[in-house]
């Protein structure tokens, strides 16, 4: 009862009171928050939303919720509620950020439970985005972080202030794919956020920050590995739209340059994990947004490091830049060139140990190399796409058969189990897998892991178009949570391995 009492007169303390007491207060009341509404949704949860192992890109051992994003969404309303009560925080300063990230966080958690498509939630986002622009929250002008001067954008704030909205999130979500990953950065940047908030000298920025911090600080109790719960689609846009939001705001009064700077370094890790998926994607010639199993914390495990090991020294580097970023604060400015060449070092030594680049000497070899991958690639998302165009004309799947056996037998796969073929499992669209034969040959581990995926296109549309083809072996996917629900696939980023 004692404690209770010294938490209300924390919460409700009047500005005298020590800065640092009701900072703690926030924090930890919106960490309470997290961790009750996440237990209330592992009690309730129903099987919608639901994340299912694959085996290849999702390993966890069991299907998990990806409805996390929903408590964190909660435990933050409700502590923004009682910050603008008690500590005096301007509404109308805060309204227009609430209300965007409301949006796309229901953009995100919409897809949780029923796939959208990349194109909806890219144009619900630049939606979000650009009603945020128009109620005021904009970059209008760069202010020069290492003195006076300031450069006026003109037409250019709108494109940019809706691609740091946008890209953000997208960056986040990017690293979703290692249990605690995204959640633990999200802190430690929120925390961040608050400290640049603080010199600034933006008491509410401070509140709202650690409010977020300690929101996904209680959720990451659930979120460690083994996770009990994903942030989904909904947590990662949320918080992803959060930082780049309130970095925008946090500049309203000081150099909205700096201010920028500061997140771009702390979100380091994530923009160079985001950087090598979109080349090592655009040189493979797969889509950028195609999940795979190479990005860092990947190949951190593949070189012989836990996921605990792996997600500790991600956590270590995200601190480390975070204090590199605000360090461009204090030293207004002077620290940027070193900064600017540490980031690049860092990125170049990266890339060598992860593996992404063999050796700098044969790098024109590898690029060779994977360009004529690319070429394979190709050919086997001609024959995918064709098959699935023939699925629109075809009549019945009896008329489709006979394609689909033509297409298979292109891509070196088969319908039926033939000596010297090995079977190959594929999880369909439906709950059920699909169970195809293979030669045992694999030139390529990714272009093995291409064509499946290719195939899984085109099969899932067979089935939602007919429901079940004949000759197709289908077996009972001992990973759903019941064969009598239809699950959709979903797309929870894992990573991929060399250029």
């Amino acid at each position: 009862m004692l404690r209770f009492e010294l938490f209300s007169q924390i919460i409700s303390s009047k500005p005298s009171t020590p800065a640092a007491w009701v900072y703690s207060g926030f924090f930890a009341l919106a960490c309470v928050l997290s961790v009750v509404t996440t237990a209330f949704i592992l009690k309730t949860q129903q099987n919608i939303g639901i994340d299912v192992p694959d085996s290849r890109r999702k390993t966890h051992e069991k299907p998990v919720s990806r409805l996390g994003g929903a408590a964190i969404f909660v435990a933050l309303l409700f502590g923004l509620a009682i910050a603008l009560q008690t500590r005096g925080i301007e509404w109308i300063r805060w309204w227009p950020i609430l209300i965007c990230n409301g949006l796309v966080f229901a953009i995100g958690f919409l897809d949780d439970l029923k796939p959208l498509g990349a194109r909806t939630k890219l144009i619900g986002q630049i939606g979000a985005a650009t009603i945020l622009f128009a109620l005021g929250v904009s970059i209008d002008i760069l202010s020069n972080p290492f003195g006076s001067g300031s450069i006026s954008l003109g037409w250019l704030s709108l494109p940019l202030t809706v691609f740091w909205l946008v890209s953000i999130p997208n960056i986040v979500n990017l690293i979703d794919g290692m249990d605690g990953l995204a959640t633990g950065f999200g802190m430690f940047i929120s925390l961040t956020l608050a400290m640049v908030g603080h010199l600034s000298g933006q008491p509410d920025v401070v509140y709202v920050s650690l409010i977020m911090a300690g929101a996904l600080g209680g959720f990451l109790v659930f979120n460690f590995p083994p996770a009990k719960i994903f942030l989904g689609d909904g947590g990662a846009y949320l918080i992803g739209f959060f930082i780049a939001s309130v970095a925008l705001l946090t500049s309203n009064k000081g150099s909205i340059l700096a201010a920028l700077l500061v997140m771009m370094v702390a979100l380091g890790v994530p923009i160079l994990d985001t950087l090598f998926a979109i080349l090592r994607r655009a040189v493979r010639g797969v889509p950028i947004f195609k999940a795979d199993a190479e990005h860092i914390h990947h190949r951190l495990i593949v070189l012989g490091y836990t996921k605990g090991q792996a997600l500790m020294m991600m956590y270590a580097v995200c601190v480390v830049l975070s204090l590199v970023g605000i360090s461009i604060l204090l030293t207004k400015g002077l620290a940027l060139p070193v900064v600017g060449a540490v980031l690049f070092l860092l990125a170049m030594a990266a890339a060598r140990y992860l593996g992404y680049v063999r050796t700098w000497k044969g790098f024109r070899q590898q690029m060779k190399e994977s360009i004529a991958r690319r070429k394979d690639q190709e050919y086997v998302n001609a024959h995918a796409r064709v098959m699935e165009l023939e699925i629109e004309k075809c009549a019945k799947p009896a008329e489709f058969m006979p394609i689909l056996r033509q297409g298979l037998s292109r891509l070196g796969l088969h319908l039926d189990e033939t000596p010297g073929l090995n079977p190959v499992e594929i999880p369909l669209v439906n709950g059920g897998l699909a169970i195809l034969f293979k030669s045992g040959e694999v030139k390529h581990r990714l272009e093995e892991e291409n064509r499946i995926d290719a195939v899984k296109a085109c099969l899932d549309a067979a089935i939602t178009q007919w429901g079940s083809l004949p000759d197709l072996q289908v077996a009972p996917d001992p990973k759903r949570v019941s064969p009598s629900v239809d699950l959709p696939v979903t797309n929870q980023e894992t990573s991929s391995l060399e250029l």
